[in-house]
């Protein structure tokens, strides 16, 4: 299992848009294989930034979430969302496997 984490820095005046952006990203995940963990939006501390967890079986799995996610129309939409809003300034994606006992 590959988990990924996003970390945005999101313009704080635009905290709904970025939240209805999540809401429609975390279906699509799921309809290509993978499991959202969910957004979480700034509450204490930094207004700016969220985060966003989600997993695949592998990182094969994820690449090809990727690819798939380029030509398909809902995906698109979410992206021209993103762009139109512009409630995403910036964006780093790491990925990490779990532990477990």
């Amino acid at each position: 299992m590959v988990t990924c984490y996003l970390r945005y820095i999101v313009d704080p005046y635009k905290l709904k848009e970025f939240e209805h952006y999540g809401k429609l990203w975390i279906p699509l995940v799921e309809k290509f294989g993978g499991q959202h963990h969910g957004y979480f939006l700034p509450s204490e501390g930094a207004n700016n930034v969220a985060l966003a967890m989600f997993s695949f079986p592998s990182l094969a799995a994820y690449e090809q979430y990727r690819a798939d996610s380029m030509q398909d129309a809902e995906c698109q939409a979410a992206f021209r969302y993103a762009e139109d809003t512009r409630c995403i300034l910036s964006y780093e994606r790491s990925f990490f496997r779990p532990v477990f006992s």
